[in-house]
């Protein structure tokens, strides 16, 4: 592999190449891009920090709808990385604060800035939850000869706000998020059950066919992410996604969170196959 650094874009080979400290490393140093496809074999995971005083409402938001916010590690109150050891994250050079490539803060539920470091912003009351990341099974997928459009185009996934609501928590509540690919209508059986042996990182598909069954009004309107790319044959399918924190965020204001931009995950150091079930 060639010697990388912020000013150069790792090409796909490299992006998928990549270990996860050396993707932290580049996106510690301002690197802003969506992570589909890097570091294959490793688990990716959305995040959410937010005050310790509505911490438990947030675990309990995510016991509750397990498919939208399934948890793999929770950072302790002020905590930048679990402890060392940590299959999920204990890299002792590991920091929240910089790992992601892209955060966004919000402030009583509204977006007030992106940015690749909330350093300024943290605080030592802030507890931190990894979920689950649906770019996890891709490469699974694609490893089986089924295409993901959006990687092949070079832009971020389709995610959408849809018309079914979480069950709340406390004062926490909001609608399901779904990301969306499009599968070619003879591999959909086969998408649905690879990403079926990942319950950690969503599982199975929520829907799969017309997205009006969900009430979504137009594919090429994605609320996050980028508008996809459908060809002639394929099926819409339709995972439950880590974006949903966000959706409760606008929805129930806390005070301060801090998330990942969506598309633009947090690489872990552990492997997809521990979260992979026969």
């Amino acid at each position: 592999m060639r010697t990388l650094n912020v000013h150069t874009i790792p090409d796909r080979a490299e992006r998928a190449a990549m270990s996860p400290a050396e993707a932290r490393a580049l996106f510690a140093q301002g690197l802003q891009v969506p992570t589909t496809g890097w570091c294959a074999r490793y688990a990716q995971a959305n995040i959410i920090s937010v005050p310790q005083a509505v911490a438990f409402d947030m675990l309990l938001f995510a016991t509750r709808n397990p498919k939208p916010c399934p948890v793999l590690e929770v950072l302790e109150a002020g905590q930048v990385r679990a402890p060392q050891g940590s299959a999920v994250y204990g890299d002792p050079a590991a920091d929240i604060r910089v790992d992601v490539p892209r955060y966004r803060v919000w402030k009583e539920g509204e977006l007030v800035e992106e940015a690749s470091d909330v350093r300024e912003h943290w605080r030592d009351d802030l507890v931190t939850f990894l979920i689950g990341c649906s770019f996890t099974f891709e490469h699974p997928m694609v490893e089986a000869g089924i295409p993901m459009r959006h990687q092949d185009a070079g832009t971020n996934v389709a995610m959408y706000r849809t018309s079914t609501r979480c069950l709340p928590a406390g004062d926490l509540g909001g609608p399901l998020v779904v990301s969306m690919r499009s599968i070619p209508a003879a591999q959909v059986a086969d998408a649905v059950r690879i990403t079926s042996r990942y319950p950690a990182v969503h599982g199975a598909p929520v829907h799969v066919g017309d997205p009006a069954g969900l009430g979504i009004e137009d594919l090429n309107s994605p609320d996050y992410g980028e508008a996809p790319t459908i060809e002639d044959g394929d099926v819409p399918v339709f995972w439950a996604c880590g974006v949903t924190p966000q959706a409760m965020v606008l929805e129930s204001r806390p005070q301060i969170a801090l998330t990942h931009a969506p598309g633009h995950m947090l690489v872990t150091d552990i492997k997809d196959v521990v979260y992979a079930v026969p």
